[in-house]
């Protein structure tokens, strides 16, 4: 049974505040374990006014910062009705990647503005500092202290399947709307996520169609959908996604734009978990069940419950990745495995 759009099965908005200005964004809320909408927290912006002028007013003032560095865009054809996905046996993608200049892909994305039915170009992820130097000196937040990487994003109607990312993130509305839905991290096993290894931006994805759900196929969905939370943001909006939170992103005017912010909580030099996880899988999934469990009571003494008693009897000179991880020991670990794995 295929259902309906799911937002007319979501009956829970994401909590907001209308007050909070960019001056105000303190830790409180940027280390949230919850997510927030920030209304008009970006509303300031020179580049959202101009977004509310029109697309050719953005377009040109986003040309005034423009590097003339080539960007990768991804490119569906109409069929794919904005959805960045697999093709039906999620051996190869219903897209495809196109390289161009900055420039011509945002005028390529603007000579679809009146098509009822365009085909999708997308340019997602692209570091604005690279691409757009000095844009972010008339258009930030003041979050310096926690290095982010901030990328923009540009395309008409889109959908980006629910994905989580390991960094925290804002994400500010710029020009046209976007949907938002999201779910906690532990609605995992309800949202039939596809392979860890091949994945359209990097991210593993849920597999349901959010515009017409196959309850037959995935009846799990159903319990995150009570779990899920949505709204929409207007230009100027922002919202907060914690840590691993799941998101489906959704742009649903003719001519998007959006800025987010991503930070991590630990060093860079930490490197991504998901590499641990398909580390996991490599060197510890297929074992017999009684290794596996020998593994996990491993795993929980080191990893997820290291109490400080336990190496107490170990000089701390001595204690070498049982200390706390510095770049220096992250590098000899890193190397340890490199050496390993060869």
């Amino acid at each position: 049974m295929t259902g309906q759009h799911v937002l007319n099965e979501i009956d829970q908005a994401i909590a907001e505040h209308a007050d909070v200005t960019a001056a105000d964004l303190g830790d409180d809320l940027l280390t949230s374990d919850r997510p927030l909408v920030l209304r008009g927290l970006a509303a300031d912006w020179p580049a959202v006014r101009h977004g509310l002028e029109s697309a050719d007013r953005i377009i040109e003032y986003l040309e005034g910062f423009d590097s003339g560095n080539v960007v990768t865009t991804l490119y569906a054809p109409p069929e794919a009705a904005g959805r960045m996905f697999y093709k039906s046996d999620l051996t190869a993608f219903n897209f495809e990647y196109r390289r161009m200049a900055l420039k011509e892909a945002v005028q390529q994305v603007r000579s679809h503005v009146d098509m009822p039915i365009p085909p999708s170009l997308y340019i997602g992820s692209t570091n604005v500092d690279h691409w757009l130097p000095g844009f972010r000196e008339q258009n930030d937040l003041p979050i310096q202290h926690l290095a982010p990487l901030v990328s923009i994003w540009i395309g008409n109607q889109s959908r980006v399947a629910a994905h989580y990312d390991f960094p925290a993130n804002i994400a500010c509305v710029v020009a046209g709307q976007r949907r938002v839905i999201l779910f906690p991290p532990e609605q995992l096993p309800n949202l039939y996520v596809g392979p860890l290894d091949f994945t359209p931006a990097g991210q593993p994805i849920s597999l349901v169609d959010f515009h017409a759900p196959d309850y037959d196929r995935f009846p799990k969905f159903r319990e995150a959908v009570k779990a899920a939370q949505m709204s929409v943001l207007e230009p100027g909006d922002a919202v907060i996604v914690p840590s691993m939170w799941w998101h489906h992103m959704e742009a649903l005017h003719a001519f998007n734009v959006l800025v987010n912010y991503w930070w991590r909580s630990s060093p860079s030099y930490m490197g991504p978990p998901l590499s641990v996880l398909q580390h996991a899988i490599l060197g510890l999934r297929d074992l017999p069940e009684a290794q596996r469990k020998q593994w996990r009571e491993l795993f929980d003494f080191y990893v997820f419950n290291p109490a400080p008693e336990n190496f107490e009897h170990i000089p701390e000179a001595a204690r070498g990745v049982l200390n706390p991880i510095d770049e220096p020991t992250a590098r000899r670990i890193r190397k340890m495995l490199r050496d390993k794995l060869l």
